[in-house]
């Protein structure tokens, strides 16, 4: 009992929020400041480093960090909900201070004309965000910075995201670039509505522990594309394709569009694959086209999923 007690404790002074300033639904945990917007909070932070405590609500307002390492905090995780709403034409939060973290907000509904409509868009700085959802947007997580960006992403869930029929060039659940390195872990991905799962531009991947689960998926195509190489580790991930998919041909593909990064030695273990109900195609579990040797262990796969092949 003597946690539960501790637990409630630390909750309780953790999150002021509405209570204390007038029901704000934005307040600086540092200050007890609170906020009407969340734009307002940002702006509030400037250059500094402030915890932004959101309290439950649908709020259809959007922001733009310019500066400063924010951290934005659901005071109970998946009750503030961001909703259709975007800042200059990208997404909910765009983000370009020196560091960014967040923690249990949900983001639905975002579209813009350029069919790269976002939860979150990363221009500067690292990224963590966790316990966080991302739904029934043209795209969950995009962007990046021509840097040595570090992007965590982990327990997140990313569902009917992704679109090609919108505009020429495909959206998809997370798209990041950068020169540093992106981990994703612990994630859910589900219910794709066109694109890729996870595309990653960068030098250094990890991504482990996740559930892909392609199923109900409409015009989806690979779970996880790296089309400029990249090493690092792809393991003890569950992947199962559905049928409706507009490339079928692989689960993870490797250096499609460019050899820009090395991929000798990227570790692909411990995962399991398996195709839904009723699809009688036969995609490879990896595919590269890159003339570097893959470090492929020991995975699972399904009837029909063929291991290896070089294109």
């Amino acid at each position: 009992m003597r946690h539960h007690n501790l637990a409630a404790l630390t909750l309780a002074l953790a999150a002021p929020a509405a209570a204390q300033q007038g029901q704000a639904p934005f307040v600086i945990a540092e200050t007890g400041q609170g906020y009407a917007t969340i734009d307002d909070a940002v702006g509030a932070v400037r250059m500094g480093t402030a915890t932004i405590l959101i309290a439950p609500g649908v709020y259809r307002q959007c922001t733009v960090q310019a500066g400063g390492r924010i951290t934005f905090k659901a005071v109970r995780p998946g009750t503030a909900i961001f909703e259709g709403e975007t800042c200059e034409g990208k997404a909910a939060f765009v983000l370009r201070g020196q560091e960014s973290i967040v923690d249990g907000l949900v983001f639905r509904g975002m579209r813009v004309p350029d069919g790269n409509g976002a939860g979150i868009r990363t221009e500067m700085g690292n990224l963590t965000v966790r316990n966080s959802m991302f739904l029934d947007s043209q795209e969950g997580i995009l962007g990046g910075e021509p840097t040595n960006q570090k992007i965590v992403i982990d327990r997140s869930t990313f569902s009917g995201l992704g679109q090609c029929d919108e505009t020429v060039d495909c959206a998809h659940a997370i798209y990041l670039a950068n020169q540093g390195s992106v981990t994703i872990t612990r994630s859910r991905f589900e219910r794709g509505t066109g694109g890729h799962y996870v595309k990653l531009r960068t030098p250094n991947v990890s991504i482990s522990d996740n559930s892909f689960d392609d199923s109900a998926g409409k015009k989806t195509n690979y779970m996880i594309d790296l089309p400029e190489g990249g090493t690092g580790l792809i393991a003890r991930n569950t992947m199962v394709q559905g049928r409706n998919k507009e490339n079928w041909t692989g689960f993870i593909v490797v250096a499609a569009e460019a050899r820009k990064y090395p991929s000798a030695g990227l570790r692909i273990e411990g995962n399991s694959a398996s195709l839904a109900p009723g699809e009688t195609r036969s995609p490879v579990f990896v595919a590269s086209y890159g003339r570097d040797r893959l470090a492929l262990g020991a995975n699972r796969l399904g009837a029909g999923i063929r291991a290896f092949e070089t294109r």
